[in-house]
């Protein structure tokens, strides 16, 4: 005999084809009619996860809220996830995937006393390598999703043991056939419950129950379910909940085949599309947790610290739910979500800014104006930073130098200012600070002329040289040296036809059909000194204009490329594509809490910041990385690279909808910024890409100090404090 449990639930989406405002009514709604419900069949048993929907009960009718908790004291209300949200499970970073399920657990002990042993991502589009050992970790042994179904990704069986790695911990993980009964019941729907099940396994469960935006099970179901208890052969229906469930296969687990890696793919443009969302919350994260950082190490964190920082986490995990981070909501939902955001970024920059000022408020006099620099981080910074110091429209002397707190001079570069004013003063210049740690340089004039010069970086016509053996050349069939690797070929954009929809339903990969390349206008040299070197190009692609800055500096192994996007495409897609000097049968990415080996299939994946490829020349190994924190898929074939920039599908279009409607708004039309970063090498660990990711992603914070100077308001120009 097996059973199946039928799992009454009401799947909904916060914010997708509404508003979260319309998120929050359904909530309510739902609630009413699933208590209701309860009340008129005292046999059924009613599922419901995320803490974000427990909130908003709580906050709007209390005294709904205390009929839930009536249900679930007496076992009628099964709470399950126990997250925040139901967040989408790659593009959170590790950090805030963790805040994502330490704020759903202080939510559910709150109000039910407890914290769900059984994780519940239904509808998620898919699931990093990582997430087993952050459910162990929180206490989670059973996970329960559905996406990818089975003809995207083929799984032993319906019930499995899941570890993200090998020697990882382990979650016994159920796979849906369906989350929901949207379009009505029918003996199908437990016919898919059966099937795909392990030899000797005699429990499984069928969702039922309106969903995507609430509802739950009908009168109609309910009787259904009790009228065809027994109707198929050796099978019984019993009403359940994910909970009984995992307990009455508990002896059976020994049966189950074990899994071993992630859980994808379904609708890979998911992680391409919208891209504005997706870079806002990735800086909410990194900002968030400078904050943190900057309040412990310039002061005692106060109560009303703690309050503040836990309602921008709260936003900035509500916008982790996977159609708003996935981009697939409609335009007017966003406006609400950027709004949210930005009072997160607020929130940390605010934090940030004042714990600074107020550390360095305390500090003594001094003659010299002082730039101070908080690394408000837990990793170590060592990177370049830019920063314009305010000299009362004094431009930058050459006899002026730039020392630390020893006061040893630092080699720094002046460039253009980000104003467009004959005023040069911004500065360029190294800086290492480990983590917490606030640097402290000075503003002096030495008394001498400019400094001797130095062997720095240089340029020669469109060609790039550092003494390090960094160079690039940047023409038609541009190359790059990056110390270890020689002549590589530089990346180049190129736009091919997207007629996929938002998710890119049906598609594992994009494919390479009516290919544009950028046209580009003669190189510019921009910059050019001790310690760094531009060159610039203007050019368009398709409708798009396109502006790439590319860098080298002095000791350090990359070459960097800033690029600027000004997207005006409609059903087009953007890689940034990387031939490789060689054939790479596999890689490793980036992914929240880690990093993940994967084939060179060709098949679009989600990633984070970075990626990293073993290559052989001869009888040298060596290997490649990029990092590029503000994208987040690409593809890789053995012998090319393709970072996707950006998709231009109408928002919210799901096939079969042709898409073609003159209301339809188009995905990211717009500026856009992206960060490049290509290195190689024999040493290139996981740990310093990291590090060099994070400092990316947060920057110094810094302020300046002119108290003691005694100069600094001359009428008609600025004296700094004589060096020593």
């Amino acid at each position: 005999m097996i059973t199946v449990h039928i799992v009454f639930n009401a799947h909904l989406d916060p914010v997708w084809l509404w508003s979260w405002k319309a998120g929050l009514d359904e909530v309510l709604n739902s609630t009413y009619y699933i208590c209701d419900l309860l009340d008129r069949h005292p046999d059924i048993v009613y599922t419901r996860g995320e803490a974000w929907i427990y909130e908003q009960i709580s906050r709007v009718d209390p005294s709904l809220f205390e009929r839930v908790r009536n249900h679930v004291k007496a076992g009628r209300w099964s709470t399950v996830g126990g997250w925040y949200i139901q967040p989408d499970c790659n593009l959170p970073s590790g950090f805030a995937m963790e805040r994502q399920i330490e704020l759903g657990r202080q939510k559910f002990c709150e109000y039910f006393g407890a914290f769900p042993k059984v994780a519940y991502n239904v509808d998620s589009f898919g699931h990093s390598a990582a997430l087993p050992d952050l459910m162990r970790e929180a206490g989670q042994e059973y996970y329960v999703m559905m996406r990818p179904m089975r003809d995207e990704m083929a799984l032993p069986a319906r019930i499995f043991r899941w570890r993200g790695h090998a020697g990882g911990r382990e979650v016994v993980t159920f796979r849906l056939a369906n989350y929901c009964t949207l379009f009505g019941l029918s003996e199908q729907n437990i016919h898919d419950a059966l099937s795909e099940l392990p030899e000797g396994v005699t429990q499984t469960m069928a969702f039922i129950g309106v969903g995507d935006h609430g509802g739950g099970p009908t009168e109609e179901m309910v009787e259904w379910c009790r009228s065809h208890r027994h109707s198929f052969p050796g099978v019984e229906l019993v009403f359940s909940s994910p909970e009984k469930f995992f307990a009455a296969i508990e002896p059976e687990v020994s049966k189950l085949p074990e899994v071993i890696g992630e859980l994808q793919m379904h609708a890979v443009g998911c992680y391409s599309v919208h891209r504005s969302i997706k870079t806002a919350v990735r800086q909410a994260e990194h900002r968030l947790v400078q904050a943190e950082w900057a309040i412990r190490s310039c002061r005692t964190p106060a109560a009303e610290d703690t309050v503040a920082l836990d309602a921008a986490w709260r936003r900035v995990c509500f916008h982790h739910f996977h159609d708003t981070m996935g981009g697939t909501c409609i335009r007017s939902a966003y406006v609400d979500v950027d709004a949210q955001l930005g009072s997160a970024l607020t929130t940390a920059d605010e934090l940030a800014t004042y714990a600074l000022r107020e550390h360095v408020s305390k500090m003594e006099e001094n003659p010299a104006q002082r730039i101070f620099l908080l690394n408000a981080s837990d990793r170590a910074f060592d990177d370049y930073t830019e920063l314009e110091p305010w000299l009362m429209w004094t431009g930058w002397q050459p006899s002026w130098r730039l020392v630390d707190e020893d006061g040893e001079a630092v080699n720094f570069q002046l460039i253009e200012t980000e104003a467009l004013v004959d005023l040069p003063g911004r500065l360029v210049f190294p800086v290492v600070a480990g983590p917490g740690q606030l640097r402290t340089f000075r503003i002096v004039d030495s008394g001498h002329g400019a400094p001797s010069k130095v062997a720095g970086v240089s340029v020669h016509g469109h060609e790039m040289k550092s003494p390090d053996g960094v160079a690039v050349r940047v023409e038609e069939g541009g190359r790059m040296d990056l110390q270890s690797v020689q002549r590589i070929q530089l990346p180049r954009l190129a736009l091919y036809d997207d007629r996929t929809d938002t998710w890119s339903h049906g598609t594992a990969r994009y494919a390479r059909e009516n290919q544009e390349n950028a046209l580009w206008q003669e190189t510019q040299i921009m910059d050019e000194g001790p310690v760094m070197a531009s060159l610039v190009q203007q050019g368009t692609i398709g409708h798009s204009e396109v502006r790439a800055e590319w860098r080298i500096y002095l000791g350090k192994p990359w070459v960097e490329c800033l690029l600027r996007v000004r997207w005006m495409e409609k059903f087009r897609v953007l890689k940034f594509e990387w031939d490789l000097p060689g054939e790479i049968g596999a890689r490793e990415d980036g992914i929240m809490k880690g990093s993940l080996i994967r084939e060179n299939d060709g098949m679009e994946r989600p990633f984070r910041d970075w990626t990293r490829m073993p290559l052989k020349e001869g009888n040298k190994s060596a290997g490649l990385a990029v990092i590029a924190p503000e994208v987040f898929a690409f593809d890789c074939e053995p012998g090319k690279l393709g970072l996707t920039l950006l998709r231009s599908p109408a928002m919210a279009w799901h096939e079969p909808n042709p898409g073609t409607s003159p209301r339809g708004v188009f995905s990211d039309c717009g500026e856009h910024f992206f960060r490049f970063r290509f290195l190689a090498g024999d040493n290139l660990a996981a740990s310093w890409l990291d590090d060099i990711a994070y400092g990316w992603q947060r920057p110094l914070i810094g302020a300046e100090l002119t108290h003691g100077m005694r100069n600094v308001y001359l009428r008609g120009g600025y004296e700094p404090a004589r060096m020593g």
